[in-house]
C-alpha cells in the first residue's frame, strides 16, 4: 500500500516560515532566481517529464492558460501535464475534430420553481461562471450550438431538479449548460448521463451570495460512450457548493471540476466515487482556487478498480493565493484495487502562496484489501467472499451517504452489488 499525507497548520506556517531560507511570512519564495536558497531553483526549475518547473508556464495553476478560443491552446501531444495520463487515441477526436454530431437529448424532472431556458451561446449569462481551462473544453465551447440555462430563484428552498442527458449517437458532439443558484437559495441538481455518446461538455455553476447548491453528477453511460466534461463553478460570498461526481459507466470518462472562490466565507465540498472495470479509463482532475480570504474547501474521492487494464486517474490541485488568508483546505483520494491488472494513478497537489492560513493538507492512498478487516469479519464466521464485499461496500459508503437522495443512493447500492458480483465471477 502507498500512502502520502501532508498537513500544515496556520500556526506552524506563521512561526516556522521566517526561519527557513527561501521563505517569508507569506510562504515560499517561488522565484526561479532563488537558486541558492530554494530546492526548486537551479536545475529543479527546468522542465521535467510531466510539465514545467518553476518559471515554466504550466508549473503553477495560477499561471495556466484559460481561453474561450480553442486556437489559443496548442495541439495536444499527450506530454502536457493535464493530459499525461489521458489516452488521446481513445478520445474520439474531442480534442481536435469538429464536434458536429447531435448532442444527447436533455429532459427535466422535478422543476417546481426553477426554470430552464434554451439560449444562444452569445447570451450574457454564458461564460459568467468560468473560462475553459483546456483544449477539449474550449473545443466544446466553440461547437456548442446552444446553451441550456437552469435558474433557481432567490430565497427558494427545497428544490430538487433532475436533468437527464440521453445519448443515442456516437458522432462527436458538444453541449453547454449554465446553472444559476440565485442569492440565498437552497437546491439539489442531479445531472444524469445515460446511453451512448461521444461528448465534450461544459457545465457552469454560478452560486451567488448565500446560496447553497448540491450537484450530483452521474456518469452512468453505456459501455461505448466517451465523455469529457468540464464543470466550472464560481462561489460567491457566504455561498456553499457541494459537488458529488459518481462515475462507473462509459469506455472513457474524463471529468475536470473546478471551483473558484469569488467572495469571503465561501465553502466548497467536492466528493467523488468511481468504479472501473476491465478496459475502462475513468479520470477526475480537480482544481480548487482559493482567491479570497476566509474560505473553506474539503475534497474526498474514493475509487475501486477491477479487471485487466482498468485505469483510474485522480489529480487534485488546490491553489491558495497570496490574498487567501484564513483559508482552511484539505483534499484526499483513496483507491481500492480489487484484482491484478488494474492501475490507479493519484496525484494530490497543494500550492500555497501565503503562510497566513488556518490549515491545509492532502493525502493519497492506494492499496489492496485491508487484511485486518477481512480477518475480523472472517473470525466471526463470515466467508471470505462475503467479507470482501462488505469491505468494499463500507469503503465506498462514505461517499454514497453524502448524496442524501434516497432513490440515487438505492441505485448506487444496486450498481455496486452488480460490480462486486462481476468480481466474484
Amino acid at each position: 500500500m502507498t500512502d502520502t499525507a501532508t498537513h500544515l497548520t496556520g500556526e506552524k506556517a506563521r512561526i516556522g516560515a521566517p526561519s527557513i531560507a527561501g521563505f517569508t511570512e507569506e510562504g515560499e519564495n517561488l522565484s526561479p532566481l532563488n537558486a541558492a536558497a530554494s530546492p526548486i531553483g537551479g536545475d529543479a526549475s527546468k522542465a521535467h517529464s510531466h510539465g514545467g518547473g518553476a518559471g515554466i508556464p504550466d508549473s503553477s495553476r495560477a499561471g495556466r492558460k484559460t481561453s474561450y478560443n480553442v486556437e489559443d491552446f496548442p495541439v495536444l501531444t499527450g506530454r502536457e501535464e493535464d493530459f499525461r495520463f489521458t489516452p488521446l487515441k481513445r478520445m474520439g477526436g474531442l480534442h481536435k475534430n469538429e464536434l458536429t454530431g447531435v448532442a444527447p437529448a436533455l429532459t427535466v424532472e422535478g422543476a417546481n420553481v426553477s426554470t430552464l431556458e434554451t439560449v444562444a451561446m452569445t447570451d450574457a449569462r454564458v461564460g459568467s461562471a468560468g473560462i475553459p481551462e483546456d483544449r477539449i473544453s474550449a473545443n466544446a465551447w466553440k461547437h456548442a450550438a446552444e446553451a441550456k440555462i437552469v435558474t433557481i430563484p432567490a430565497n427558494s428552498t427545497g428544490e430538487q431538479v433532475t436533468l437527464t442527458y440521453t445519448g443515442t449517437s456516437l458522432d462527436a458532439a458538444a453541449s453547454h449548460m449554465v446553472v444559476i443558484a440565485e442569492a440565498n437559495s437552497e437546491s439539489v441538481v442531479v445531472i444524469d448521463h445515460v446511453g451512448s455518446a461521444v461528448l465534450a461538455q461544459n457545465i457552469e455553476f454560478d452560486i451567488r451570495q448565500g446560496a447553497k447548491l448540491t450537484v450530483i453528477s452521474l456518469q452512468a453511460w453505456a459501455e461505448d460512450a466517451i465523455h469529457a466534461s468540464s464543470h466550472l463553478a464560481k462561489v460567491g460570498k457566504d455561498a456553499h457548493l457541494k459537488h458529488i461526481a459518481v462515475t462507473y459507466g462509459g469506455n472513457l470518462v474524463r471529468m475536470t471540476p473546478s471551483a473558484h472562490f469569488e467572495g469571503e466565507g465561501g465553502e466548497v465540498e467536492l466528493f467523488g466515487l468511481y468504479f472501473a472495470d476491465a478496459g475502462q479509463h475513468l479520470e477526475h482532475r480537480l482544481f480548487v482556487d482559493h482567491a479570497t480570504e476566509n474560505c473553506k474547501s474539503n475534497v474526498l474521492y474514493k475509487g475501486a478498480l477491477q479487471g485487466k487494464d482498468a485505469h483510474t486517474v485522480w489529480v487534485g490541485d488546490v491553489l491558495i493565493r497570496k490574498e487567501a488568508k484564513g483559508t482552511n483546505s484539505y483534499e484526499a483520494n483513496r483507491n481500492l484495487v480489487l484484482t491484478e491488472g488494474a492501475r490507479a494513478d493519484s496525484v494530490p497537489n497543494l500550492e500555497i502562496e501565503t503562510g497566513l492560513i488556518d490549515g491545509a493538507g492532502h493525502a493519497s492512498t492506494t492499496g489492496r484489501f485491508d487484511d485486518e478487516h477481512l480477518f475480523y469479519l472472517m473470525s466471526r464466521g463470515i466467508d471470505e467472499k462475503t467479507a470482501r464485499r462488505l469491505v468494499v461496500r463500507g469503503f465506498l459508503n462514505e461517499i454514497v451517504q453524502q448524496i442524501r437522495v434516497p432513490e440515487i443512493e438505492e441505485r448506487l447500492a444496486e450498481t455496486i452489488e452488480r460490480e462486486l458480483a462481476a468480481t466474484d465471477n
